[in-house]
């Protein structure tokens, strides 16, 4: 099962003997943005139909604050806590959903917390941004000096880096054509992965360039992060071919292989091994053959106020995810994975990964990230490639990729459609 699919389960298994007090950590943190609903939708009915009392901590608000009666807000840690309706800790909380960022911008009053409510508020907003382009997220070339040039004026901005050519057609929403403008850091060509009689993977072509985001998405078990594991060398292809760097990860050493590619796991604890923080950085430095201090630098920066002595179990699970993403960055690998990289992070930690991965795409490192979350995917990638069932389904510019489908666009997307906007410092830019 994939980890959407074991998160199910435990949840499942809880709701089992029916308890009267059902408490939830981050219960939709591994799945996709249809599974959370359906999760989501369940637990709604339980409270509504035999009065369950669910007590739920999560990050990602755009999601749950819908379903909430009541919010606990700590606003810092020691902080006394609050509680009020959603509409009143909104109005006051450090971290609010994107619905309510959009709506403090436009000056709503009361804000709104769905997208419903704010679409029948939009109609002014909209007139206001009519006429105005967004600002896409254009890919940085391999120096990290220029953008990589788009496509002809003549032509559709579909096209761009990171062709499918031989790609099988089926259910097939945009198809990219290749523009060399560096060699590609990796090339896939037909692989197919076969796991315990299960196709996980069908016909996937794909090349990943200098400079570019890639958002991996898709349902769980779609084969996201299989396909990550194949770039990485952790799977080897069924049939086809895959090439990181020129060379076949799954048959290269891995003392080469951390400087061609890294990959952060969905459970960074597989990567955390030593008692202190200290001796994890002090590892990877050795590993990667890096200056000392290079990966307690970039703890620094991703998790402040961590102390060496710090035992990684003691972290919280978005805090290792942090501390194995500062571990493999240490060899600064050109390619980087991540999977389910904002798993577990609050909205600060989740902007300082932002900056920190958009500043290597800058330099000339590509990511490819697989993730649920569709507000990382409107902030930070250049394209997006949707999978279903192993085959690529949906492959182009992230604005053309999520905004034509309503399970993967952003709320800022739902809220001003039919324009094009998608995330929230979009909109305060060109209003601005």
């Amino acid at each position: 099962l994939s980890g959407g699919q074991q998160q199910r389960v435990a949840i499942g298994s809880v709701l089992t003997p029916h308890p009267d007090v059902l408490v939830l950590d981050e219960p939709t943190s591994a799945l996709d943005p249809a599974a959370a609903e359906e999760v989501l939708a369940v637990l709604q009915r339980l409270v509504h139909d035999l009065g369950t009392t669910v007590l739920m901590a999560e990050h990602r608000l755009e999601r749950v604050i819908q379903y909430a009666d009541q919010v606990a807000l700590l606003p810092a840690p020691r902080a006394p806590l609050r509680v009020g309706t959603p509409a009143e800790m909104m109005a006051v909380s450090p971290v609010y959903p994107p619905v309510v960022d959009l709506g403090r911008l436009a000056g709503w009053a009361p804000l709104p917390l769905t997208v419903r409510d704010a679409r029948r508020r939009a109609e002014g907003l909209r007139n206001r941004l009519a006429g105005r382009v967004p600002t896409g997220n254009a890919p940085a070339a391999a120096d990290g000096g220029t953008a990589l040039p788009g496509p002809p004026a003549n032509e559709s901005e579909t096209g761009g880096a990171g062709g499918n050519h031989g790609t099988p057609r089926r259910r097939r929403a945009f198809h990219n054509r290749s523009t060399p403008q560096a060699p590609n850091l990796a090339d896939v060509t037909a692989l197919s992965v076969c796991r315990a009689h299960v196709q996980a993977l069908r016909h996937i072509d794909l090349t990943i360039t200098p400079g570019e985001t890639i958002a991996l998405m898709g349902r769980n078990g779609a084969g996201k992060s299989t396909l990550l594991n194949s770039l990485v060398g952790l799977v080897a292809p069924s049939t086809g071919t895959v090439r990181v760097s020129g060379a076949p990860p799954h048959r290269t050493p891995p003392r080469d292989l951390v400087r061609r590619v890294g990959l952060v796991p969905q459970e960074p604890r597989d990567l955390l091994y030593a008692d202190t923080v200290a001796a994890e950085c002090h590892a990877a430095d050795t590993d990667a053959h890096a200056a000392p201090g290079t990966c307690r630098a970039l703890v620094t920066d991703l998790l402040p106020g961590v102390t060496d002595d710090t035992h990684p179990r003691d972290l919280s699970e978005g805090q290792r995810l942090a501390l194995a993403l500062a571990v493999v960055l240490t060899a600064r690998p050109p390619l980087l994975l991540l999977d389910e990289p904002t798993r577990g992070l609050d909205y600060a930690a989740k902007a300082r990964l932002v900056r920190l991965l958009q500043e290597l795409a800058a330099g000339g490192h590509a990511i490819m990230l697989a993730t649920h979350d569709v507000e990382l995917a409107a902030e930070l990638a250049h394209r997006v490639i949707l999978l279903a069932d192993g085959e690529v389904i949906a492959d182009g510019p992230v604005t053309d990729v999520i905004t034509s489908s309503p399970s993967f666009a952003p709320q800022v997307s739902k809220i001003l459609a039919p324009q094009r906007w998608l995330t929230v410092p979009q909109v305060r830019k060109a209003l601005s």
